[in-house]
């Protein structure tokens, strides 16, 4: 096929924007990357309504699993916020989990699950799948990288999704380490200290703006990835990058080409 003036010129911006992106990732002094796991690694939602409906359908009750999802989602931000105004002690997150877990049970018919199948139903967070790109992006980027997740996540939901998700990671960093949520400052910090690096040698990958904007405000450098379909197709992701993001990419594949991994 004859290549038009216009795909020609095209093609030769996109080549100087992936040879300026590829000439500029060096000079960040970038040794590490760390990931905000769920929803930017893995997919929170499908798996947790999958496992909902699944327990739904054993003690025949009719149910809106995604709905059930987003709820259990919901209370997310606002029981670690209980945290940090000391309404609650330090409380990994698998207890948080748990705790909104029982308060919405009998919202959605399933009141009568016992405390075993509560329990097991808990762990649906230790069982979320990849998104697509996430497995083959990390080994890309791990052979030039040491790669981490930066969660809320407790050390043992964090453990068990790498082995259920086959995620390549180097160590696990967190919340539980410094007991302190995202977005506090010590989070973000701790993963600079605990890796034995200055700060702007740390990336903060993520799809949630939010999430950069602290980490940027520390002396992170910050990577978005987009992830469209994170909150179902009533959701409201974060589609574009602002002025905390240093990289934006697609998905991890482009996030490793771009950073020549």
């Amino acid at each position: 096929m004859t290549r038009t003036p216009a795909s020609a010129s095209r093609r030769e911006f996109l080549q100087t924007a992936a040879a300026f992106a590829l000439a500029q990732a060096p000079r960040m002094h970038v040794r590490a990357l760390v990931f905000d796991v769920f929803g930017t690694v893995v997919d929170w939602r499908t798996a947790v309504a999958r496992e909902v409906a699944a327990v739904a359908k054993r003690k025949g009750v009719a149910i809106d699993a995604e709905k059930f999802a987003d709820a259990w989602r919901g209370a997310y931000g606002p029981s670690m916020n209980r945290v940090r105004k000391g309404e609650l002690p330090w409380t990994k997150l698998d207890d948080l989990h748990r705790m909104t877990l029982d308060a919405i049970v009998g919202d959605f018919g399933l009141a009568a699950l016992s405390d075993d199948e509560r329990a097991e139903l808990n762990h649906a967070w230790h069982r979320l799948d990849p998104w697509p790109d996430s497995v083959a992006g990390l080994a890309r980027l791990k052979k030039r990288f040491t790669i981490a997740p930066l969660s809320n996540g407790n050390i043992a939901l964090m453990t068990d999704l790498a082995k259920h998700a086959g995620l390549p990671w180097d160590a696990i960093l967190g919340a539980e380490l410094v007991r302190h949520y995202k977005p506090d400052r010590e989070v973000y910090e701790s993963a600079a200290a605990y890796l034995d690096l200055a700060r702007d040698e740390v990336m903060m990958v993520a799809a949630h703006l939010g999430d950069l904007r602290a980490a940027k405000q520390v002396g992170l450098r910050t990577a978005f990835v987009v992830r469209p379909h994170e909150f179902g197709p009533r959701g409201k992701p974060d589609l574009a990058a602002d002025a905390s993001v240093d990289i934006s990419a697609k998905d991890f594949n482009d996030l490793a080409a771009q950073l020549g991994a």
